[in-house]
């Protein structure tokens, strides 16, 4: 798997050539690529910014650094394709799609999508902007994320990216806006990180133990249950006696009666979306004992 990430901070990715995903990177699992915008300026002060059309604070990204940046991650992209999808430019003159010229001048600015989900491959990349305005980064998206080929991270900084650049783009990537969180960062680095970690740790290998995917948080809905290690007593603190009992299936009940308690009482949100038709029979007599009942199948037969 290619990540490729464009920032004006490169040296922001270091700690992604640390611990298990720098040794993916030695091993051959992923190769991860940072592209300096400031390569691909001209003057002698290496702009990247300026100030925004129409007044206000701050400044904006120039859109022709971002240009020539991604011309050449996708003249060397495996998908490599640096045509725009002939989906998106059929009517363009008439619908005023993202890239067309408009001898107009018209203020309407055509409105990006912010997908929930990954768009289905067509042969072009995957270009993740990170923005507030876009969909929330969470453990669905994150297996999305793994089964891509190629990854595109553009990192914002200041007021953003021209917008132009994302019009353009929108024709030659599978473009992207994701958040991860309802908060404001100063760019976009931290949230590629973070991404790039929860992508990366699912790709077959990095991880030594596979079964420690499947019993985490968020993976089945749930949050995870309590850990604990030697010794069997700390500081007046005891491991809880079933886990060194050796039934197997006591351990895993325990263990799953944590996490729905755990997930009612941190994440109510996950706990109502969970699907009703996976609790079982034990979870629905656990649930019952605290006060959560599910109405009984109707039984009879339709008529």
């Amino acid at each position: 798997m290619r990540f490729d990430v464009l920032s004006i901070f490169p040296e922001y990715l270091a700690p992604l050539e640390l611990s298990l995903i720098g040794k993916a990177r030695e091993d051959g699992l992923l190769s991860l690529n940072t592209v300096n915008l400031r390569d691909y300026t001209f003057d002698r002060h290496r702009t990247v910014d300026d100030t925004p059309y129409g007044g206000g604070a701050g400044m904006v990204m120039k859109p022709e650094p971002w240009g020539l940046a991604l011309d050449a991650v996708l003249a060397s992209s495996p998908h490599q394709s640096n045509e725009p999808a002939p989906a998106d430019t059929a009517g363009a003159a008439a619908e005023g799609t993202p890239g067309t010229e408009d001898a107009s001048g018209s203020d309407e600015v055509p409105l990006l999508p912010a997908p929930q989900h990954v768009p289905e491959p067509d042969g072009r990349p995957l270009l993740v902007v990170p923005s507030p305005a876009g969909a929330v980064f969470n453990q669905e998206m994150a297996y999305e994320f793994a089964a891509e080929q190629h990854i595109v991270f553009a990192c914002g900084r200041y007021e953003g990216i021209d917008e132009r650049v994302l019009l353009w783009a929108s024709e030659r990537f599978r473009m992207m806006p994701v958040s991860i969180g309802d908060y404001v960062l100063n760019g976009g680095e931290v949230a590629v990180m973070a991404m790039i970690e929860a992508t990366a740790r699912l790709i077959p290998g990095v991880i030594g133990n596979p079964e420690s995917l499947t019993e985490e948080s968020h993976t089945g809905g749930l949050l995870e249950y309590p850990v604990f290690t030697k010794p069997a007593s700390w500081r007046g603190f005891q491991v809880p006696p079933v886990l060194l009992s050796g039934n197997h299936g006591a351990v895993a009940r325990w263990r799953r009666e944590r996490q729905i308690e755990r997930t009612m009482a941190r994440r109510p949100d996950l706990f109502a979306a969970y699907p009703t038709q996976q609790w079982d029979k034990k979870d629905r007599r656990f649930l019952a004992e605290r006060g959560v009942h599910f109405p009984k199948p109707n039984t009879q037969d339709p008529k």
